[in-house]
């Protein structure tokens, strides 16, 4: 089987980091930080770019691709710390009407959580008694579900997948930019022997969730969607903490952006399928 992106794939993958990086770039981000609010016009313009409705098929207007596909577009928008219930409205395209143009957000009930509750104009789940709760992610408010946790699809454990694989990516960059153009005793803060095996073990864990996740989307068997979870969550979580590590003192600053993508990792990590029951999948297939 050959796991390898063919030209399509890559060109959608490039299509839309280069969307989101024109639209949702470092001020835009910063901005939604501060307003706390869902961007509907860029909702809009996601629907129209076929973000939501990507496997919807074409004879039902939507763009015909598979689950291969929407990881890739998914890993992109997790590197760009895209917010909003995304996994929510895609899995809803072509059964919730406006969801796939973008014009309706719909978020779902998620594990013990449900995202953007009140900004959403559909909700799907049971959420009655739902209680609203500080987020430690301010691009993502939490409102707490009542009772034991919900079912989540598999599909939507390999979306949040791939956005920690986009978010891990992304820090192992910033990390390794930053090492390259620090200096500290006259040169590079990357020349020293520590700070190189800390981006190597972030880029090593990196492309290894990254290639369990890529397998799973084309497998879709739910043992390999859980230890892709699994894999993608650590990478996340830990390439966050080691880029903070990287940028020392100023990484931990409101100013930089390396805090926003771990406390978006640790979200992302308790939805759907959680740690603990993603390693019982592993343990009984075992």
């Amino acid at each position: 089987m050959d796991f390898r992106l063919t030209d399509d794939q890559k060109a959608l993958k490039a299509g839309v980091r280069e969307l989101l990086a024109g639209r949702f770039g470092r001020d835009a981000l910063r901005a939604s930080v501060e307003r706390g609010t869902l961007d509907r016009a860029l909702w809009r313009e996601l629907g129209a770019a076929g973000f939501f409705a990507l496997r919807v098929p074409e004879g039902d207007g939507g763009v015909g691709l598979g689950l291969p596909e929407a990881v890739l577009a998914f890993e992109e928008a997790g590197r760009a710390l895209l917010p909003g219930p995304l996994i929510a409205t895609h899995l809803a395209a072509g059964s919730v009407e406006g969801a796939a143009e973008g014009e309706v957000v719909v978020t779902a009930a998620g594990g013990p959580h449900v995202e953007w509750l009140e900004a959403a104009d559909v909700v799907l789940g049971e959420v009655a008694g739902a209680v609203p709760v500080r987020s430690v992610d301010p691009l993502t408010p939490l409102h707490r579900l009542p009772g034991s946790r919900s079912a989540v699809p598999v599909t939507a454990d390999l979306l949040t997948a791939a956005e920690q694989v986009g978010s891990a990516g992304r820090t192992t960059e910033m990390a390794v930019s930053h090492a390259r153009t620090r200096e500290q005793f006259g040169q590079p803060v990357g020349g020293f022997q520590a700070v190189k095996h800390l981006c190597a073990q972030m880029l090593v864990r990196t492309e290894v969730a990254r290639a369990a996740v890529y397998a799973a989307a084309v497998t879709g068997d739910p043992v390999e969607i859980a230890g892709a979870k699994l894999l993608a969550d650590e990478a996340a979580v830990d390439c966050a903490r080691d880029c903070l590590q990287v940028h020392g003192g100023m990484g931990f600053t409101w100013e930089a952006d390396v805090h926003l993508h771990l406390k978006r990792a640790w979200v992302r990590a308790e939805r759907g399928l959680s740690k603990a029951r993603a390693e019982e999948v592993e343990a009984s297939h075992l």
